[in-house]
């Protein structure tokens, strides 16, 4: 089981414990004893058994862009905030406090900053512009301070990027400065090959188209078109150094060169072109 299985059987057992525990404090309130923290027990267990069932219901979508998974994480993340204000503004209520009034006479500003959560609006509202400024989405490939990987959610408040050994990076929203996003163009994987200065090299290069095609044939699910001969590179010591290129999606950039490397030296030994590698001459006298 996967870690989107996980959340979302969790989101529904989530949400059965919860209305399950709202019924029985229910019952107790209404055959046992009435009071005031029973009430709210019952409220809050309401709650988070309504916000389950949203954030499972919202698990069952799947949706294949980019911004729709954006979307599908973002109002999961809202709806936990949302059923946390419900539950902390309903409870006073129901302690008999009037919330009303303490929000008209602090202030809803003093009073965020009260609690000293200046970090999280900013969190919060620098999430909002990076959502409508599309900067962004889940499924992307980004580079935040030296970090890569994908990102994996987008919360209200911070923003879950996961690398290729799977270590998960949590940055607040905030903190997302300078990022470099490398989902938005093609990528270029880059291999270079020595061949001996023996060959052939004007007769090897009416070969390579073919072996181009060739290698792009075997590899569409890599590279998004087929490799490019750019020329000699390099004069050596062993031999000539040839360098090719080929577009590929940002996902395959580490897999693209090591394919390429391969099918290149096979390519090359079907041709009769064997790689040089260092050798020392030693002569008695």
């Amino acid at each position: 089981m996967n870690k989107q299985e996980g959340n979302k059987s969790g989101s529904l057992v989530k949400w059965l414990v919860f209305l399950a525990l709202a019924a029985a404090l229910f019952a107790v309130d209404r055959f046992v004893f009435s009071h005031a923290v029973v009430r709210v027990l019952t409220m809050a267990a309401l709650v988070l058994a309504c916000a389950n069932f949203f954030i499972w219901t919202l698990s069952l979508l799947k949706p294949k862009s980019h911004r729709g998974r954006t979307m599908v994480t973002l109002l999961s993340s809202l709806s936990r905030y949302a059923a946390a204000l419900v539950i902390l503004c309903w409870g006073l209520s129901l302690l008999g406090v009037d919330v009303t009034t303490i929000v008209a006479s602090v202030g809803i500003v003093a009073l965020i900053v009260g609690f000293g959560a200046e970090s999280l609006i900013a969190d919060v509202v620098t999430g909002v512009f990076m959502l409508f400024e599309n900067q962004y989405n889940v499924g992307d490939i980004v580079e935040v301070n030296g970090f890569r990987g994908t990102v994996r959610e987008i919360g209200i408040r911070t923003t879950q990027i996961v690398d290729t050994g799977k270590n998960i990076k949590i940055v607040n929203n905030s903190e997302m400065k300078n990022i470099l996003n490398r989902s938005d163009n093609a990528s270029i994987a880059v291999s270079c090959i020595d061949i001996p200065y023996s060959t052939d090299l004007e007769e090897l290069e009416k070969k390579l188209p073919k072996l181009m095609e060739e290698i792009y044939a075997a590899h569409k699910d890599i590279m998004l078109s087929a490799p490019r001969y750019l020329g000699v590179q390099e004069l050596g010591a062993s031999g000539v150094t040839l360098k090719f290129v080929a577009e590929v999606p940002e996902e395959n950039i580490f897999s693209g060169p090591r394919v390429l490397n391969r099918d290149l030296l096979i390519g090359f030994k079907k041709l009769g072109v064997e790689c040089p590698f260092p050798q020392l001459d030693v002569h008695n006298c």
